[in-house]
């Protein structure tokens, strides 16, 4: 029975992947260890409680100590999911960026070189690539990350890549767009322009709005990450997008009007700094390994926006403290 390691497995996408794993292989034991900082939310997987393949461990993927106590027993397959993600903060506070980041994916990568792990599964963003002015970006581009967040999500995607090189450790990285779907952090944003719309608070848009993003829904990235493993080599690198591009501005105003919500709650907000326009990902990589995205965008968006509708009691704890004293500062409404 393969024992798993899926650190970060409370946030976004690592619960989603931990439900998946549980769900699509009945054989594997899987442990999730996370730090549980504000964005780890442990009701993302309370339904997993008492499963008899699963355990939680509280613990930080930079410690070694805490990732040796997630690995007693020995591991087989390790899913790095644990990282700090969002731009916004990256630029305030780059440190914890560098340490979770950077020193955790090297920690984790030192006790799957030690332990002989058979997979080590690095989950990467489509970010590290840069700003993409035309055309998409393939695996073999240069990587141009321009901001913290990205400049850490390249550099552990590279170190990963060098234990593939250097101790032949067997690496799988994965480089995904922008996901979205239920139980992500109202911080990003989908889920913070739906939350404030239900709340009929203002939506918060950068600059012009014409910024354009790929979106992919969170099942269709986890359903990738098996045909990665199951078809793929390792040492390689698969972009993982979902084929649609919109600008941040027609999200706004398609969850305002599927909400029946005014345009006037659009808010335009001085921009980031170095916000990059465009991200764009080929995908054919991948798709020759026989992976599609299955989620139709304007039905998983639909899908998301009834969720946080049908699921209050999720995220309107979430939006009060450190949160809400966070959203006032960077935001300034």
């Amino acid at each position: 029975m393969p024992r798993v390691l899926i650190t970060g497995g409370a946030g976004f996408i690592g619960s989603h992947y931990a439900h998946h794993a549980l769900r699509t292989h009945p054989d594997w034991r899987v442990t999730v260890l996370d730090k549980l900082t504000y964005a780890g939310n442990p009701a993302n997987l309370q339904d997993l409680e008492g499963n008899p393949r699963y355990r939680f461990v509280r613990g930080d993927i930079a410690s070694r100590q805490d990732v040796e106590r997630a690995v007693e027993g020995g591991v087989d397959l390790i899913f790095n999911f644990a990282a700090e993600t969002h731009v916004d903060r990256s630029i305030g506070d780059p440190e914890g960026f560098i340490r979770t980041d950077i020193y955790g994916t090297y920690a984790l990568l030192e006790t799957a070189r030690a332990r002989g792990v058979k997979v080590f599964v690095q989950i990467s963003t489509d970010e590290v690539y840069g700003s993409v002015p035309r055309g998409r970006s393939l695996e073999t581009d240069a990587l141009m990350p321009t901001n913290p967040y990205s400049a850490s999500k390249a550099a552990a995607d590279r170190l990963a890549y060098s234990y593939f090189a250097t101790y032949g450790l067997p690496v799988f990285i994965s480089r995904a767009s922008n996901n979205y779907g239920p139980c992500q952090y109202p911080e990003k944003v989908i889920p913070l322009f739906v939350t404030n719309a239900l709340e009929d608070k203002p939506l918060p848009l950068y600059g012009d709005g014409q910024n354009v993003r790929d979106w992919l829904y969170v099942t269709d990235h986890c359903e990738a990450i098996d045909v990665m493993l199951e078809r793929g080599a390792p040492g390689e690198v698969y972009n993982i997008g979902g084929g649609n591009e919109r600008r941040n501005l027609e999200i706004t105003e398609h969850i305002l009007d599927r909400l029946g919500k005014p345009r006037t709650l659009l808010r335009y907000v001085q921009d980031r700094p170095g916000h990059d326009r465009r991200y764009a990902l080929d995908c054919s990589k991948i798709g020759r390994l026989g992976w599609a995205p299955r989620v139709v965008f304007e039905k998983g968006l639909e899908e998301t926006i009834a969720w946080y509708a049908a699921n209050r009691a999720w995220w309107q704890p979430i939006k009060t403290g450190e949160y809400l004293e966070y959203y006032r500062k960077h935001y300034k409404i």
